[in-house]
């Protein structure tokens, strides 16, 4: 049995998500109406996985994640009926170390809760699998919080304040005429979903302005939060990172975010090679799809030219596809077990026998250096 707490202060909504997992018949529940009531709970019941509001009364659903990975860290999948509109408070959670972040049906009783449930319950089952991770800093955060607060446990939280964040390494201007990553040159495709944002900031954050290859990344994503994503990783990185919204030219010290719940693939036009959005297709059934990505860079780049990267994330997304790539004589490398939030997509590939290196997180970017010509 999976115990899962879940908090909201809305009563429909925790009758809603209560019947979603009793149907399954592997859950055992327990519900908490704000923040404070699921810190009471924490230590009694032992979640294997929270499901968390955004928005509630008292301790609001950020400040209580932060208590959750300080106090009894456990995976937490964030939902919100305003993460369409608040993006970046998703992405924060997701820095702050929650395991995914889902948007809430718009009724109680509609198509839109048959088309939320599969989606919340494969969720909840992989996070009930996955390591959390703690944000950099949180303690002393929390710390200076309660101080002002007159204590940690009954104090209404302020508005969070963002994760202390070190400044990103200094990058040269662009420059109006951006050379095309071919001849001699070649790509990083880098794939990844569940525990995706902050291992992506990890990697790009390790990697110099000049870093000689373009990045093309298929983040499993809704196409409301890719856009603030690559904004985020612009502004945390020395490297350039854009969504890809349309055809742009790969050049060096660039990442392409491809655009949420659609694919991007790398196309030729007469300028050279370009990262381009693709509308997704149903034999592809994770999008952005990071085999769809690489199996265009197969059909047009020589395999030694491609380095693949397939990171925390649950199922198989990339792994045949990576897979074929090594076998022609490309590089890959998988992210270890010890590091991924979730080693679903990794795993797949180490079983493959496609991944020539198993890197943890923090190695990753180094790897890469080395296996540039």
């Amino acid at each position: 049995m999976i115990r899962l707490l879940v908090v909201d202060d809305s009563a429909l909504m925790r009758k809603v998500l209560g019947g979603i997992f009793a149907a399954e018949g592997d859950f055992e529940l327990a519900f908490a109406r704000d923040g404070l009531e699921a810190l009471d709970l924490l230590p009694g019941f032992a979640p294997d996985v929270v499901t968390l509001d955004v928005t509630m009364p008292g301790l609001d659903g950020l400040a209580c994640l932060d208590r959750i990975m300080l106090e009894r860290p456990c995976p937490v999948v964030m939902l919100s009926s305003l993460t369409s509109a608040g993006a970046e408070t998703s992405l924060e959670a997701l820095a702050r170390g929650a395991v995914d972040v889902l948007e809430k049906p718009a009724g109680a009783v509609s198509l839109d809760v048959d088309r939320f449930a599969p989606r919340l319950v494969e969720a909840v089952r992989a996070a009930a699998r996955a390591r959390p991770r703690t944000a950099h800093g949180l303690a002393a955060r929390l710390r200076a919080r309660h101080a002002g607060l007159g204590g940690p446990n009954r104090s209404p939280s302020p508005a969070p304040e963002p994760a202390q964040r070190p400044a990103p390494p200094a990058r040269p201007a662009l420059r109006p005429q951006v050379p095309p990553a071919e001849p001699g040159g070649g790509i990083v495709l880098v794939g990844a979903s569940t525990g995706g944002p902050p291992a992506l900031t990890a990697l790009l954050g390790e990697l110099p302005a000049d870093f000689p290859w373009p990045i093309v990344v298929a983040q499993h994503m809704p196409a409301t939060f890719t856009g603030p994503l690559a904004r985020r990783l612009d502004g945390l990185s020395a490297l350039a990172v854009q969504e890809v919204t349309g055809p742009v030219p790969l050049a060096p010290g660039r990442v392409f975010i491809g655009r949420g719940d659609a694919d991007v693939i790398v196309v030729r036009r007469p300028g050279g090679l370009m990262a381009a959005p693709a509308p997704a297709r149903a034999d592809y059934p994770w999008h952005p799809s990071v085999d769809r990505l690489v199996e265009s860079a197969l059909d047009l780049v020589p395999p030694a030219r491609l380095i693949g990267v397939l990171m925390t994330g649950m199922g198989r997304d990339g792994a045949r596809a990576m897979a074929e790539l090594r076998r022609r004589g490309g590089r890959t490398i998988a992210e270890a077990e010890a590091t991924a939030v979730v080693w679903g997509m990794p795993g797949e590939l180490v079983r493959a026998g496609g991944a020539e290196v198993v890197a943890p997180l923090d190695a990753i970017a180094a790897e890469l250096r080395t296996m540039l010509p």
